[in-house]
This record gives structure tokens, C-alpha cells and sequence, in this order.
């Protein structure tokens, strides 16, 4: 057995390792576990929000009176605030396991191969010396990560796609190949496709081929810009993405722009850190500080990236972050899970030092009692979970 693929095996294993010590004192229903009560069972699991909205999606199809025989309160104009990748899968494997066991399956397989990726990421372009021990770091941290993956979610897909393109994007950059260009545009288009932020990868990628443009060439040459642009002509299929869920949106709803009007589900407001008022629907707390840590070491991440060899990954966790700081929404930590991976790559050197191990190793307890304490509140009010199966 070689080494890559012991590692590639033992990071599975991690992660369904992780996964299953999630839900087992749901299944068990603990009463009294370090004095949390799991009595609900693992229902608590699949009401977690918003897996249960993205399979009104897989069973309706944004179709108004589709969504309106389903016992749900909320209304169809809401649901345009989630995109269609991760109900397409959904929809896919439920003939084989039915709606709620599909959009867990779903959940647990693309964060498989969102740290495989990320393992294959680091190794391949030596980010680090420890391949291994990042991507199971990756597992566990930021924290908030665990529990986006023990549910359903579509953030294992868009992190996978993301962590992909950015991939595919390195090795065009590096060695060229026009295979390499269009995986990037394919797994881009994915992940926009999945989240609405996908753009910001287009965005970032456009600027970066532009910054590469001008600092190569010294004044304007026709010809090159041309030949610049047809070499990054695939990153179009991610706006042709968008574009594609707009159309969706016009064909179900009779509203191209149904995205937009879906009440107080964009959270983007100018201008930035209005997050930091606790008047804002979903902030509703002063307990902040801990927005402030994230931003420091995301910019600071982002800027150490762009700065070293990595400037594409750099201005990506950039741009992300810039339109992070735009959010007025408690729950920052999970709209920035994408860039999180490459945050890590910026600060690999403390986090394969025997210190950090053994700081995570005191911290473990933490982590998972932060995730189940997160996850028995974070639930929708259901009744009856078989009418979504």
C-alpha cells in the first residue's frame, strides 16, 4: 500500500469516524449526555436547517403549487434563495433512498471529497510537509465546519467545487492545458450552481488573469489581450451558470429576478459591518467579538497568499471577504466556509507544529460539544417528517 492512498483511505475513514461520533447519542437518545439532552432522537438531524428547505426544492422544483401540498410555512417566493445543485442530487438518489436519507448521503459524500481534494490540493503543489495531518485538520476546523457536514447542507458540495476549480485554475496556471481551464470552468460553473456566491470565484480568477496580463506586458497589445481572453474563455461557464438559474427561476416562477425577491434572505447590505448592529434580523446579539478574530485571519490569510506564490488563491479569499464583511448575519462562520481551506494553507506552518497538536488535542472535547450543542438548537419546527420523504 502506497503512501498516498493509506492517506487518501485513513482520511475517509476520519471522516465517517467524525460523522458517525455526531449522531450517535441522537440515535442512542442520551438524555443526559455532559448535560445535553439528545431525547429527540436523530429526527433532530434531518430538521436541521436548511436541509429540509432544499428538499421541498427536489420535490417541487420551485413549482408554487407543488410547494404549497407540502406542510411547510414557509412561502414559494422564499425558496429562490437556494440554487439547484445540492436538491438535484437530492433528487437523484431519493428513488434508491428516499428524500431525507439522500440529503444526508449527500452531505457526508461530498465532505469525502471536499478533504480528498484538499489533500490532493496540498500535496500535489507541496503547500505543505504534512499533507496528511492539514487535511485532517481540515476535518475538524473551523469549527463550524463540523457541523455543516454531520448535516444536511450544501456546503460539502459548494467547498468540494470550489476547492476543485482552484485546482484545475493552479495546474492551468502553472503547466498550462486547455484540459485544465475548462475543469475549471466546469467545477466554477458547479459551484455556482450550488450557492449563489460561486460569482466571487469568477470575479476573483478574472481579476487575478488580468493582474497576470499587465504585469507581463507593457502596454496594449491586441493581440495578446485577445489571446489572454480566449485562454480564459471556460471561466465563462460560470456566469452561464447563474444565468441558467435565473432562466430556472423565470420558467417556474415567471420571475427572472425571483432571487432577489425572496424577503430578507439577502444579506449582503452596504455599507459593511452591519452585521455589528444587533438590530438586524438575523444578528440579534451584542456577543460579536469573534467576527472580529475571523476577518483577522481571513484578510490576514488572504494577504499572505497573495503576497507569497499563491496569488490567486489570495485574491479569491479577498474578494470573498470583502463581500463577507457585507453580511448582516450572526452566522459568519458558515458563509465563509469556502475560503476556510485555503485559510488554512496560509497558516500551515503552526498548524503541523507539535504545538498546535496538542492544542487540538485539548480542545477536541470542545469542538464536539460546541457541535452538538449547536446542532439540538439549530432545528425547523416540523411535525411530521415522512411528509418530506
Amino acid at each position: 500500500m502506497n503512501r498516498a492512498f493509506r492517506d487518501i483511505l485513513l482520511l475517509t475513514v476520519a471522516c465517517l469516524v467524525t460523522t458517525v461520533s455526531i449522531w450517535i447519542p441522537h440515535y442512542l437518545r442520551l438524555n443526559n449526555f455532559y448535560g445535553l439532552d439528545f431525547s429527540n432522537g436523530f429526527n433532530i438531524l434531518y430538521q436541521n436547517y436548511d436541509g429540509l428547505e432544499y428538499v421541498v426544492i427536489a420535490k417541487s422544483w420551485y413549482d408554487p403549487g407543488l410547494i404549497a401540498q407540502i406542510p411547510q410555512s414557509l412561502p414559494s417566493f422564499y425558496f429562490p434563495s437556494h440554487f439547484p445543485g445540492y436538491p438535484f442530487f437530492i433528487w437523484l438518489l431519493a428513488p434508491l433512498l428516499g428524500y431525507l436519507k439522500s440529503m444526508l448521503f449527500i452531505s457526508q459524500l461530498f465532505t469525502v471529497l471536499s478533504v480528498l481534494t484538499f489533500y490532493k490540493l496540498v500535496k500535489d503543489f507541496k503547500l505543505t510537509t504534512q499533507p496528511f495531518w492539514l487535511s485532517l485538520v481540515f476535518i475538524f476546523l473551523p469549527a463550524r465546519w463540523i457541523g455543516v457536514h454531520s448535516v444536511a447542507s450544501p456546503e460539502p458540495l459548494f467547498v468540494f467545487f470550489t476547492i476543485a476549480a482552484i485546482y484545475s485554475f493552479l495546474k492551468f496556471d502553472h503547466f498550462g492545458g486547455w484540459r485544465w481551464i475548462i475543469l475549471t470552468g466546469i467545477f466554477g460553473a458547479l459551484a455556482q450552481l450550488t450557492r449563489p456566491p460561486g460569482i466571487l470565484l469568477f470575479i476573483a480568477l478574472t481579476i487575478y488573469a488580468a493582474i497576470k496580463y499587465w504585469s507581463h506586458n507593457r502596454g496594449i497589445d491586441v493581440v495578446k489581450i485577445l489571446k489572454t481572453k480566449i485562454s480564459y474563455l471556460p471561466l465563462m461557464l460560470i456566469p452561464l451558470a447563474l444565468l441558467a438559474v435565473f432562466y430556472l427561476f423565470q420558467t417556474r416562477l415567471n420571475n427572472f429576478w425571483a432571487y432577489f425577491n425572496t424577503g430578507d434572505n439577502i444579506h449582503l447590505l452596504f455599507p459593511p459591518y452591519q452585521v455589528f448592529n444587533k438590530d438586524q434580523f438575523w444578528v440579534g446579539d451584542i456577543w460579536l467579538e469573534d467576527l472580529i478574530y475571523i476577518y483577522i485571519l481571513g484578510f490576514l490569510a488572504g494577504i499572505k497568499l497573495f503576497t507569497g506564490n499563491l496569488r490567486s488563491v489570495g485574491i479569491f479569499i479577498l474578494i470573498y471577504l470583502l463581500a463577507g464583511i457585507s453580511i448582516a448575519h450572526r452566522d459568519i462562520s458558515r458563509y465563509l466556509l469556502p475560503i476556510a481551506p485555503f485559510v488554512l494553507i496560509a497558516y500551515e506552518k503552526v498548524l503541523i507544529s507539535k504545538e498546535f497538536k496538542i492544542v487540538l488535542a485539548i480542545l477536541a472535547i470542545g469542538l464536539y460539544l460546541y457541535t452538538q450543542n449547536f446542532l439540538l438548537s439549530n432545528t425547523a419546527p416540523i411535525n411530521n417528517l415522512l411528509d418530506f420523504n
